[in-house]
């Protein structure tokens, strides 16, 4: 009985031994700088997303936090990156709408977004608005649709390149309109929103603090925003609800993840930390400089935005046959 007792309790022993390490890193958790990874170029909405959430984010969780770009392959490898580092919850990462939801619904990456991340919360969400050139003479969506059906597949509409939101916003109103436009890809919004008021366009989506100068100057004409509620950058613009097409909603938006294999104490400091951050008073007044708003604060809100994001877009990505490559 003796000898069958003794290998348990030494087993117990080194069992306390190994986890007392895990168990007292948590528990002082953190310790040192975070590092935040924005797996896109620094000056973009992504770029100004995590900085605007550092500040209060840095205040919850009394160490700095260190933010690295990592541009390139729509976000997809900065988001491997950390799924594959130490997962001590040192390092963290900005996830956004492409390699969360849109890019997984097209190829096969690196990391299983529901088993290997963990949603710690949202960080920016903005909507796109539909503008269409002066000359047109079109005033509302439902002309500007009557006046596409006149002319299918000639009507020409821009985007930030095939793959973004603004190149899925106008595959979403051809399916739900029942009409055909002539998508014309470019390498961002700045280089079709020139085009549109060139002329050499007719129509595009943008993000609405981007086009905000060119509508109020009259440059570009403003037809409908795609968030559920009107933008308070452009107030007087109708949703796509309103303007008949309800299901043409869509937002660029960004959020702060975890790898899943972080320990759970730490986790949860997180998504403490993460959530407080999200109700600062300074950071909501930031982000109202910029027309948003984040309705659901915490890793819970987050987490079941994704999956009907998830569930709405992955049926558009694969009917447009989208690679991402």
């Amino acid at each position: 009985m003796k000898c069958g007792f003794l290998p348990g309790i030494v087993i117990l022993l080194v069992t306390n031994i190994l986890a007392a390490p895990v168990a007292t890193a948590a528990s002082d958790f953190p310790i040192r700088p975070i590092h935040l990874i924005v797996p896109f170029s620094a000056g973009g909405p992504t770029d100004t997303a995590a900085r605007l959430v550092s500040d209060p984010l840095q205040r919850q969780l009394g160490q700095p936090l260190i933010l690295e770009n990592m541009p390139g392959g729509s976000g997809v490898p900065g988001v491997e990156s950390v799924v594959a580092g130490p997962n001590d919850g040192y390092t963290i990462v900005v996830g956004g709408i492409a390699p969360i939801v849109l890019v997984p619904a097209a190829k096969k990456v690196r990391y299983d977004v529901g088993k290997d991340l963990v949603p710690l919360g949202l960080i920016w969400r903005n909507a796109q608005a539909l503008a269409v050139r002066p000359a047109l003479g079109l005033n509302s969506v439902s002309a500007f649709v009557d006046y596409a059906k006149t002319k299918p597949g000639a009507v020409t509409i821009g985007s930030a390149g095939v793959g973004t939101v603004s190149h899925l916003a106008n595959e979403m109103l051809q399916r739900e309109a029942g009409i055909k436009l002539l998508h014309i890809p470019y390498h961002s919004t700045s280089n079709s929103l020139t085009d549109l008021m060139g002329g050499q366009i007719d129509a595009l989506f943008g993000d609405v603090v981007n086009l905000k100068p060119q509508i109020e100057a009259g440059a570009v004409k403003a037809l409908a925003v795609t968030s559920a509620k009107r933008s308070p950058l452009l107030p007087d613009v109708p949703t796509m609800a309103e303007a008949g097409q309800p299901d043409v909603e869509i937002e660029v938006w960004y959020g702060l993840f975890a790898p899943a294999a972080t320990p759970a104490p730490v986790l949860e400091k997180l998504k403490a930390a993460v959530q407080a951050a999200q109700q600062d008073p300074a950071y909501v007044a930031a982000l109202r400089k910029y027309g948003i708003e984040i309705d659901g604060v915490g890793s819970n809100a987050f987490a079941s935005y994704i999956k009907t994001e998830s569930e709405r877009w992955s049926p558009i990505v694969k009917a447009a046959g989208l690679t991402f490559d």
